[in-house]
């Protein structure tokens, strides 16, 4: 069926832009409500504490595997638009912003992980490719507030929640026609430790341990973007680049690099693809004190560009090589259950650049993050990974 990568992907999209919608008007709601400083990286590590509480619940109790992952899209899809929607009711504070950004994050956890399990019940041959596409989506998604931000800078921050809130629902409506697809190994019965079965498996093991340390570099990146961009516009006044749109124009970009990925992996190998973007990125990450401040703006722009395609470029190779490397059976609940610990890893990383930030110099406190792309190497290509199978 030629329909269901398409509304895949599209649904993926529209519901993922559910993400960083409170970056994206961070400003104005700590304005309005007199927030502190640091509340842009409390609300990020809420959303991202919520979806790892998600997906833990849905990897323990393996409801991707027991249920239909179309029903399981859609109905956390309404639910997640309907928490973001309660951000924009009167006489909300600071504390109900971020629970509402917990549970938002919590019903996330059934549409991305969720959306690699529908994509891999239907593709084994060319997942690599179908996952590019798919987390192609997700950035894209994750981008699209920073526009909506830029495009209603003379309307109420609330008109990006509710836009954002709109997609969600159509994201969900659009999911529940595709139906389940051949590849599903559906499992009939709850096991607490199902999802502890795939990390016996070696090449699962080091392919998940190669995707944590891609995540300790990944949404912390995401997340300073406009710090980064802020501090540049502090640092030369004369610069004055749009923060909502650079944003998104640096953070969007990184969708093409999911989709390009993909199709170069059909040629070079997907392992390849993932070592050669970690590599990259982890270089991104050392040399970033000479461009972050560089005197041109097109040099420093530029930099955050490319830095952003290949810090993502490798993400639908590891989710590639996990759906690969897991059990038949418990396929969606080992997808989950890494996606859980990896953005896990994300809030321990965000924290800690967010404090480091506050002590040295802002010059040299992105270095930090190339430790998650050089552990995430040596699991990758390090002479203990080794398997008989080659995805």
């Amino acid at each position: 069926m030629r329909y269901v990568l398409p509304s895949i992907v599209f649904s993926q999209f529209l519901c993922t832009s559910l993400w960083f919608v409170g970056n994206s008007i961070a400003d104005d709601i700590a304005l309005e409500l007199q927030a502190s400083s640091s509340f842009l990286t409390h609300q990020t590590s809420s959303i991202q504490l919520g979806f790892i509480l998600g997906t833990f619940c849905l990897a323990l109790f393996t409801i991707a595997d027991r249920y239909s992952p179309s029903k399981v899209f859609l109905v956390s899809a309404l639910v997640a638009g309907l928490f973001n929607l309660g951000i924009s009711l009167p006489g909300i504070n600071t504390n109900m912003v971020l629970v509402l950004r917990l549970f938002t994050g919590f019903f996330l956890a059934g549409i991305y992980p969720v959306g690699m399990k529908i994509a891999s019940d239907y593709y084994q041959g060319g997942l690599g490719k179908s996952l590019g596409l798919l987390v192609g989506a997700l950035v894209l998604g994750t981008a699209l507030p920073h526009l909506l931000k830029e495009l209603t800078l003379d309307f109420s921050w609330r008109y990006v929640i509710y836009t954002t809130t709109a997609f969600s629902f159509v994201g969900g409506v659009v999911i529940s026609i595709v139906p389940d697809g051949p590849y599903r190994r559906a499992s009939q019965k709850i096991n607490l430790a199902g999802f502890l079965f795939a990390f016996r498996q070696k090449a699962f093991r080091n392919a998940a341990f190669g995707y944590f340390g891609h995540m300790w570099e990944l949404y912390t990146f995401w997340a300073f973007v406009p710090i980064m961009l802020t501090a540049y516009n502090a640092q030369f006044e004369e610069a004055q680049l749009s923060v909502p749109l650079f944003s998104f124009l640096i953070i969007g970009a990184g969708g093409i690099a999911c989709a390009l990925s993909g199709f170069i992996a059909e040629y070079r190998g997907v392992k390849q693809v993932a070592a050669g973007a970690l590599l990259l990125s982890c270089l991104c990450c050392l040399v970033s004190p000479f461009f972050l401040f560089f005197s041109s703006a097109i040099v420093f722009v530029s930099f955050l560009f490319f830095w952003s395609l290949v810090v993502i470029a490798d993400s639908p190779m590891f989710s590639t090589l996990v759906a690969s490397y897991a059990p038949e059976q418990s396929r969606g609940t080992a997808l989950t259950i890494v996606t859980c610990i990896g953005f896990a890893i994300t809030i321990v990383s965000i924290q800690f650049i967010s404090s480091l930030s506050k002590t040295i110099d802002a010059r040299i406190v992105y270095m930090f993050l190339a430790i998650g792309p050089f552990l995430g190497l040596c699991a990758l290509v390090g002479p203990f990974y080794k398997s008989s199978r080659k995805p």
